[in-house]
């Protein structure tokens, strides 16, 4: 998603590479690399590795690790086991390494990797939450809704009674102001307050709510894959982070406003923390994610229920 946006800033929107180093923290060799390769290239060996004495036997080795997918994983092949199937079914005269090496290097190209992100200012996530507390007396579910800026790591909570489609909305107004602008960008998981439908080529049928939520903000939506949370893995820890921190002990407030009033003070002391790996305060780098942000609207979405009536 990085690499992609920083083609389109220098290409399309005619930005020069040092400009693009600043704005995206990335340094201007990796921009160049970035602009010289449509996608990234990675380690590029010159020529194949030459395996004179294991070459013809690869195919049949493919075919076991290929094979063993299907298999319990505590009933698949070890590479020892693959050694001796071909030495005594295939007749393979080479050594016990080399096919060791090639299966170690086949397991890695196939298996599915993570590697850490890199946020460029200006998006945000958001997810629900859920807690216990103790309000007006009185022990209670309520459901948080989280929003996270992931390049500086800045956020924010406000609680509700219940999920609903009006605490959703109501939370991104508030969310909005309480950064003085707009992401360019929301991620989320396919919940029903935003995903009416998700159709067959993967698209989403978004909800009229917040299609005109949207249309208001002039932000861009985007979804993660179902049952993938890494795909937003930011707001994903601010949930447990903000449960675990701003909701034990159980929380004990007379009304929703004064918890939230709460939250909004936890949020705001958060601001000047400094982040293990970051050599900046998260307010410090708060400046760059505001000057990405669009800017608010002269007024707020107006939450309500409506209905369409014949007149």
């Amino acid at each position: 998603d990085v690499y992609a946006k920083v083609r389109r800033f220098c290409f399309v929107e005619g930005h020069s590479s040092r400009h693009a180093s600043r704005v995206f923290g990335l340094s201007r060799a990796m921009i160049r690399k970035m602009l010289n390769y449509s996608e990234p290239p990675g380690y590029r060996r010159n020529k194949p590795v030459h395996r004179p004495v294991l070459g013809p036997f690869t195919d049949v080795i493919d075919a076991i690790l290929e094979d063993d997918k299907l298999r319990p994983k505590k009933q698949r092949h070890t590479a020892k086991r693959i050694f001796d199937r071909i030495r005594d079914e295939h007749d393979y005269p080479g050594k016990y390494g080399a096919v060791k090496e090639y299966v170690r290097e086949t397991r890695i190209v196939s298996r599915e990797m993570f590697v850490p992100l890199s946020h460029a200012p200006g998006h945000g996530q958001a997810d629900f939450g859920e807690a216990l507390a103790v309000m007006g007396g009185i022990e209670m579910k309520i459901h948080f809704l989280c929003i996270s800026l992931p390049h500086s790591d800045a956020i924010f909570v406000k609680s509700y009674p219940a999920e609903t489609t009006e605490a959703f909305l109501d939370g991104h107004n508030a969310g909005f102001d309480f950064f003085e602008g707009v992401p360019t960008s929301m991620l989320y998981d396919n919940t029903k307050l935003a995903v009416a439908r998700i159709l067959g080529d993967g698209k989403r049928k978004e909800t009229r709510a917040f299609t005109a939520l949207k249309s208001h903000y002039l932000f861009e939506a985007r979804f993660g894959r179902s049952g993938k949370g890494n795909d937003k893995g930011k707001v994903e820890g601010l949930v447990g982070y903000a449960r675990r921190n701003f909701m034990v002990p159980m929380p004990q407030f007379d009304s929703f406003d004064a918890l939230n009033t709460y939250l909004l003070d936890r949020c705001k002391e958060r601001m000047n923390d400094m982040l293990r790996g970051h050599k900046e305060s998260i307010k410090a780098r708060f400046t760059r994610d505001w000057d990405a942000l669009l800017p608010l609207p002269p007024f707020p979405y107006d939450v309500c229920d409506r209905i369409d009536t014949k007149g």
